[in-house]
């Protein structure tokens, strides 16, 4: 029997199928990353999302364990090359929030073009400004999506019916144009897109992708859409940007740094000058947080796990 150390807020669904299955499941959702290293050394697997980094000193106390299991999509708190050292197997769920990421991604882009959000504050302080909300529409605009796998896919299958011209490119595939987007080269998306939206992960090669060098090699001014990771985006580099009309608006679910209480002195004025700007829309890392994603994520889970360690 393995047993499964759970020490996030997972659904119920999670340590109901596994139990089913004949698990043994301890779950800890408020245990600290002190308590964890105290008894990781009893369980084969471990179950999170983001409650801290499985680095290397965490795998070394967990003399049994065999699986990391990431309730979401990202892997950036895990350091998987040292997992794959261990022989430990590291899974996750991007298929559970895809639809959830998707659908913000879309509500995020329909209130950048059409000034949703700032209509109505101006309407809700008795501003009732019609041409000066003047919006636009997706219909025929050209989307680029950097990253074509669950979140991307699903985001060209839910704007197809928007009638966009969708181009994706993605490093780890081929051949994979179909009826939803065009598969296109990098340098294509930088010469045709109206629109760059990144579903990506937090990578070395990932990390700072939208830098001054990128707002110097698009062809043309575009709307930039994120809700992947904060740190593909350099918040400062992006201002400049805005600031220049390189970047004509913004829809950020994620920021570079997203402890607002810890901001250095740098951050707090960056985010004084992104929170002003009326062309960015922002909201607080929900794109993927949805009740429907809540039990998806752990079904999706929950099955990898069984079908990978029980026994026929």
């Amino acid at each position: 029997m393995m047993n499964v150390l759970v020490i996030d807020d997972l659904h119920p669904v999670f340590m109901e199928d596994l139990r089913s299955a004949g698990y043994r499941v301890l779950y800890r959702p408020d245990i600290t990353r002190e308590e964890t290293l105290e008894i990781i050394h009893d369980f084969d697997i471990i179950a999170l999302r983001s409650k801290f980094d499985i680095t290397r000193e965490v795998m070394d106390k967990a003399l049994k364990l065999q699986c990391i299991a990431r309730a979401g999509a990202g892997m950036d708190n895990i350091d998987e090359a040292y997992a794959k050292e261990k022989g430990m197997v590291c899974l996750n769920a991007p298929e559970g929030n895809r639809d959830a990421v998707a659908e913000h991604a879309v509500g995020m882009l329909l209130d950048l073009f059409r000034n949703i959000s700032k209509s109505d504050q101006e309407v809700r302080s008795g501003i009732w400004d019609r041409e000066g909300n003047r919006g636009l529409e997706l219909n025929g605009k050209t989307l680029g999506l950097i990253g074509y796998g669950n979140t991307g896919k699903s985001l060209a299958r839910k704007l197809s019916g928007f009638d966009m011209n969708i181009l994706a490119y993605d490093k780890y595939l081929y051949n994979y144009s179909d009826s939803y987007a065009k598969e296109a080269s990098l340098d294509t998306l930088y010469q045709e897109a109206d629109i760059l939206s990144f579903h990506i992960p937090l990578t070395p090669d990932t990390k700072y992708w939208v830098n001054d060098a990128f707002i110097q090699t698009i062809k043309k001014p575009v709307y930039l859409v994120n809700t992947s990771r904060g740190q593909v985006v350099s918040t400062s580099s992006l201002i400049e940007g805005l600031n220049s009309g390189r970047i004509l608006g913004a829809a950020l679910d994620v920021l570079e740094n997203e402890r607002l209480d810890r901001f250095s002195e740098e951050e707090q004025s960056l985010f004084a000058q992104l929170k002003s700007m009326r062309n960015v829309v922002l909201t607080s890392h929900i794109a993927g947080w949805t009740r429907e994603s809540y039990y998806k994520i752990s079904k999706v889970l929950s099955l990898k796990i069984i079908t990978r360690f029980t026994q026929p």
